[in-house]
């Protein structure tokens, strides 16, 4: 178990936004220290470990899949589980029910659950620190 739990809420859906490659690096470094982590991926957010993403090509700069290397957020979740596992924390990653109804995005990979916003009260009861990073 980890000495520390901290938990972050998103709200930004994949590709929108730097606010969740900042949240990634903060998550990254967590993970990498055996953190206990806890998100809560909200409204567009519990997009972001949708199983069914895929890479996509360029053909604006000529580019196939290989060559564009794309990065999905389900792959930057599942190696953020992967990264806790390994230095010995934990990562509770839960997609908010209603908002992946609403959107269609209900398979996760794995690790990851659906969850309530009840989950979100639970993280912030039982976290060190909580970071919440709304949407613009």
């Amino acid at each position: 178990m980890a000495d520390k739990t901290i938990t972050i809420a998103l709200m930004d859906p994949p590709y929108e936004s730097e606010n969740l490659t900042t949240a990634f690096r903060i998550l990254d470094v967590a993970a990498r220290r055996g953190y206990d982590i806890n998100v809560f991926a909200y409204e567009g957010a519990s997009a972001l470990a949708f199983v069914r993403q895929a890479p996509h090509p360029n053909p604006i700069h000529g580019k196939d899949v290989a060559q564009e290397n794309h990065p999905t957020t389900k792959d930057q979740v599942a190696a953020l589980v992967a990264a806790a596992e390994k230095n010995g924390g934990k990562l509770d990653w839960v997609n908010c029910g209603m908002c992946v109804d609403e959107r269609g995005v209900n398979e996760f990979v794995p690790g990851t659950r659906r969850g309530s916003p009840a989950d979100f009260h639970a993280f912030v009861e039982a976290s060190d620190n909580v970071l919440v990073i709304p949407t613009k």
